[in-house]
């Protein structure tokens, strides 16, 4: 195996170390050495230290990405692990087919959504990403090559679905599409002028729809702590659409990129509350209205590097899920938190889950998901994420591992209560311990 060593970090660039690095061209080149520790990463979307591995080597996925089969009938896809949602986007959208589910970006591999058993705005009612997945090929450390579902090996499914790239390299996966009639979304808006009123809205039965995420003004305070905007939407409807929205029509493409990195203090308070101020007021004007799902799903990939506007030092994402019953308090206190330390958030997005999925590891749970930028970095960004799981772990939530980047061993377990039953698989699959991740060295994954 040829590599080389080159500067890696995670999409928040908090840490960054120079790793060893390989790239194989095909997909025969994509295995694990059994001498050695391994690491697959795909896109390197994920924020924190879930796509590095220091003391091993980095094995890249990213010219392993061939589509090989596909079924019009059914919609199952067949393909390699390392083709992107923009991949699959690009061949099928305009042929009538989308994900079943998709996180904010799509800039990220089948491997990597499966490893991070990830999310979108409709997983209260469709689940995470393994909930489409029919099955996919496992390449151990033991030279192993599996072909698994959840019926014939449902323990290696199910550790590997959320299990973080550590329980082999994810090879080749069959994953269910869905069939739309046109690249539109028809979407509503609500304005919540709190967080009791946005819950109200979130829980409202009446409003719900195919896919729901609400925007937080996490600077705003008092009475108004919480205000935000509950977006709704669904697949339009061919018939649904007037002349001027073609069907599967492709959005303008502006390209816009940062050029470079933004000085690490014009993302201070005084530029996010303008920001949140003005956003608010223009959201709660629109109705209900059309927009192309690029946009609606993918409202970041736009700006190429959006990273940078955080500056040199880089930044943290903080994604935790609270349970229903205590999501309402425990989403205050984490607000309050972040008021506490005066952080402007640019970013800070609120949804609600559905029945947790079957993973081992697996993120998602019932209840409320709040996402927000942490525009510092180091030991600062962790003091402030420590006080965030803190309150997580009060309230009986978790922390998700694809962005994190500051979680202790302890408090880990104690919010993934299957991590003993996904150990044990993991020894079974990997005996040596050779899958290994700087996430999983942090949290001494691989120990009791």
């Amino acid at each position: 195996m040829q590599t080389k060593r080159i500067e890696l970090s995670g999409w928040g660039r908090f840490p960054s170390t120079r790793q060893e690095v390989a790239r194989p061209e095909r997909y025969a080149g994509l295995r694990p050495a059994g001498n050695m520790f391994n690491l697959g990463r795909g896109m390197g979307r994920s924020y924190g230290d879930a796509a590095l591995c220091n003391d091993g080597v980095v094995i890249l996925t990213e010219r392993v990405n061939r589509l090989l089969d596909f079924d019009a009938e059914t919609g199952l896809l067949h393909a390699e692990a390392g083709v992107t949602l923009e991949d699959i986007l690009r061949v099928f959208l305009p042929r009538g087919w989308f994900l079943p589910v998709t996180p904010g970006t799509r800039y990220v591999t089948l491997g990597g959504c499966l490893a991070s058993d990830v999310h979108g705005k409709n997983h209260h009612h469709a689940g995470s990403f393994s909930n489409h997945v029919e099955a996919f090929e496992l390449l151990t450390t033991t030279g192993e090559r599996l072909h698994v579902t959840p019926e014939n090996n449902p323990e290696a499914f199910w550790a590997t679905a959320g299990g973080m790239g550590l329980t082999g390299m994810i090879g080749e996966i069959w994953l269910k599409l869905q069939r739309i009639e046109s690249a539109w979304m028809q979407v509503r808006h609500y304005t919540g002028e709190n967080l009791d009123a946005l819950f109200g809205l979130m829980a409202d039965d009446t409003l719900d729809d195919d896919y729901s995420v609400a925007w937080i003004d996490c600077l705003a305070r008092g009475d108004q702590m919480g205000r935000g905007v509950l977006m709704t939407a669904h697949h339009a409807a061919a018939w649904s659409l007037d002349k001027k929205h073609k069907p599967f029509a492709q959005p303008g493409r502006v390209q816009r990129a940062l050029p470079f990195d933004l000085p690490g203090g014009l993302l201070n308070r005084l530029s996010v509350s303008a920001f949140n101020a003005i956003y608010y007021r223009r959201q709660a004007r629109r109705d209900e209205y059309h927009d192309h799902l690029l946009h609606y799903f993918y409202p970041l990939d736009s700006i190429g590097h959006w990273n940078r506007m955080y500056g040199r030092r880089g930044f943290i994402q903080h994604q935790c899920v609270i349970p229903e019953d205590n999501a309402l308090d425990g989403i205050k206190a984490l607000l309050s938190v972040l008021q506490h330390y005066g952080l402007a958030s640019f970013l800070a997005v609120l949804k609600r889950f559905g029945a947790g999925g079957s993973g081992h590891l697996s993120f998602p749970m019932p209840g409320y998901t709040l996402a927000v930028d942490l525009p510092i970095s180091g030991d600062a960004a962790c003091r402030v994420a420590a006080d965030l799981n803190a309150v997580v772990l009060e309230h009986g939530g978790r922390v998700y591992l694809a962005k994190d980047a500051c979680l202790a061993p302890d408090e880990f377990r104690a919010m993934y209560p299957r991590y003993p039953e996904w150990l044990d698989i993991k020894r079974q699959l990997d005996p040596d311990g050779y899958m290994r991740s700087d996430l999983g060295v942090r949290l001494r994954i691989g120990e009791p």
